[in-house]
């Protein structure tokens, strides 16, 4: 069995796709032959190059009104239920379904006769109502279930053909990061990666920089310069001077290479990291991590070894173990070393690996 039709909703420059790439890179270079379905402008759109992928897209975009956004994505569900079904007479495929909400693909892929595989990478339980019924979904329809970590797979109320494969890097950024701890330690400069979702954390860590004006903060936001200037002005935030905004952007690493410690200040009460992907990025690049103290993200760190595990709500903490990392070299060098070693257990060759062992499982 050497096809894989994989089916993605957005395609962006987030955590999910990236993922994704960096698997259907893998199989590639094994053999075999890829149809991706996916919307146009992210990162998936690098694949297009590779002789034995097929790029077949549509536009989407995200609309912030409700009833707009339910729209656009039944349509799209539509249109993936009918690509799904005609793989019916195609011998030897798999329909691989990254995220749980591609759901027309996967009754289209069912409806086919087919092994329909999810990579689930969501933590549904903590979101609405309407992501926990395509959880229910999955678990009734998936042939096999992918999860990115075991916090998230003790949520799945089905045991059957579920299995755990860790997330990992883009070559691309393992091979152009550059370790260099004498230098991070240097820079006393303070790097998150989020959203402007509330849950992320994003006014937090702004507050943070507020805080600790003797020390650089850098914030990347997964949006446009545009929603991102009205999110500051609609929620009357302080934005000092020590701190740097950007927008969405297509490569992080320069960030990272010039980074002290990174931060992920996820909301525990409002939503919990599955895995942890930017905390991973953080690691490779050799650079300690502070996390929240659930979900996947927090068995990727153990206190005082490789970073600390400390929830958004205890600020006062957070300030305080900054302010140590970023004045106490041999405790910084100490973090850093290890989180560099802890991100040898997270490679794309074993996730990769352990995916195409799934594929080719004949029961």
């Amino acid at each position: 069995m050497k096809r894989i039709a994989c089916f993605h909703l957005f395609n962006d420059y987030s955590g999910s796709p990236k993922v994704l790439k960096t698997i259907l890179e893998g199989l590639l270079g094994k053999g075999f032959e890829i149809d991706i379905v996916t919307s146009r402008g992210g990162v998936l759109d690098e694949l297009k190059e590779h002789d034995r992928l097929r790029l077949r897209q549509y536009d989407y975009r995200f609309a912030r009104n409700g009833i707009l956004r339910l729209m656009r994505y039944l349509r799209v569900q539509f249109v993936a239920f009918f690509m799904a079904l005609g793989y019916m007479f195609k011998k030897d495929t798999v329909i691989y379904i990254n995220t749980i909400l591609p759901i027309g693909a996967a009754i289209g892929g069912r409806l086919a006769g087919k092994r329909v595989i999810y990579h689930y990478h969501e933590n549904a339980k903590a979101k609405s109502t309407f992501y926990r019924i395509l959880a229910k979904l999955m678990q009734f329809i998936a042939s096999d279930i992918i999860c990115v970590s075991e916090f998230q797979r003790k949520y799945i109320r089905r045991k059957r053909r579920v299995h755990v494969i860790p997330n990992a890097l883009q070559k691309r950024f393992t091979d152009n990061i550059v370790p260099d701890a004498e230098n991070a330690f240097r820079q006393k400069r303070v790097l998150m990666l989020g959203s402007l979702k509330g849950y992320k954390g994003t006014k937090e860590f702004i507050g943070l920089a507020n805080r600790m004006k003797e020390y650089n903060f850098e914030l990347i936001i997964n949006d446009s310069e545009e929603n991102i200037r009205s999110y500051i002005k609609r929620n009357c935030i302080d934005v000092p001077e020590n701190i740097t905004v950007h927008p969405r952007q297509n490569d992080v690493v320069e960030f990272y290479n010039r980074a002290t410690v990174v931060l992920n200040l996820s909301n525990r009460r409002m939503f919990i990291e599955t895995f942890g992907l930017t905390a991973l990025e953080a690691m490779t690049a050799g650079l300690p991590v502070i996390v929240p103290t659930v979900g996947g993200i927090a068995e990727m760190v153990e206190n005082g070894v490789n970073g600390y595990k400390i929830d958004v709500q205890e600020l006062d903490a957070i300030e305080e173990k900054l302010k140590e990392i970023l004045n106490n070299e041999d405790l910084f060098l100490y973090l850093a070393n290890n989180a560099k070693e802890c991100s040898k257990k997270y490679t794309s060759e074993k996730m990769t690996d352990s995916i195409e062992h799934l594929i080719l499982d004949k029961y």
